[in-house]
């Protein structure tokens, strides 16, 4: 379609059910998914917020759900409206996002742990057994991507929130926050034989 006739679309969206506007996104239809966006991103963003208590989480989670729903195609207009599929999708995986926040939490006080980990007088073996985790955790952090490793050496070297580390890097925060999270993941993988 071209996007100069966008205009003379035969989509209508006014008159048109979700259903037939959903149709036309799985036909190639551009125009349909911002009608869907427009109808529901509200709705989606509300129930977001709702649960994760974050408005920018909840602005990546709307955008992921209208994403997934014009990649995925997965509803179907014969077993519920819409708003009761993106209802449900929003709430799946805020609830997710909230578990991911909650493991990642483990994770970094078992990591801050390992970080800390001394006695007042340690033994040979701890001296060697604090190295080895030390030489790993480098390691691991050496895997990663330059950006991620930067956003979290930031974050946890030199204490500073995500805010700070957008200003300083001069880097929008969702960005910032995206790779912390792709990097604490990354990490977490590098680091699985190890902390299990």
């Amino acid at each position: 379609m071209d996007l100069d006739s966008a205009d003379s679309s035969p989509i209508n969206e006014v008159l048109q059910t979700d259903a037939e506007v959903f149709r036309a996104l799985k036909g190639g239809e551009s125009k349909a998914l911002g009608i869907l966006y427009d109808r529901y991103a509200s709705l989606v963003y509300r129930l977001a917020l709702r649960i994760l208590a974050n408005p920018q989480e909840a602005e990546d989670l709307t955008q992921e759900i209208f994403l997934n729903l014009w990649r995925s195609g997965k509803y179907n207009p014969d077993r519920g409206s819409l708003s009761s599929f993106l209802t449900t999708m929003t709430r799946s995986r805020a609830i997710d996002k909230l578990r991911s926040r909650g493991t990642k939490l483990k994770f970094l006080q078992r990591w801050g742990q390992m970080m800390t980990a001394e006695t007042p007088s340690p033994t040979p073996f701890e001296v060697a057994s604090l190295s080895q985790r030390s030489q790993q955790v480098n390691s691991a952090l050496a895997q990663l991507p330059s950006s991620q490793r930067q956003v979290l050496e930031m974050a946890y070297y030199d204490g500073l929130s995500q805010s700070e580390i957008a200003k300083k890097l001069d880097t929008p925060l969702g960005t910032i926050k995206t790779w912390s999270r792709q990097g604490l993941l990354n990490l977490r993988k590098n680091l699985k034989d190890f902390i299990e």
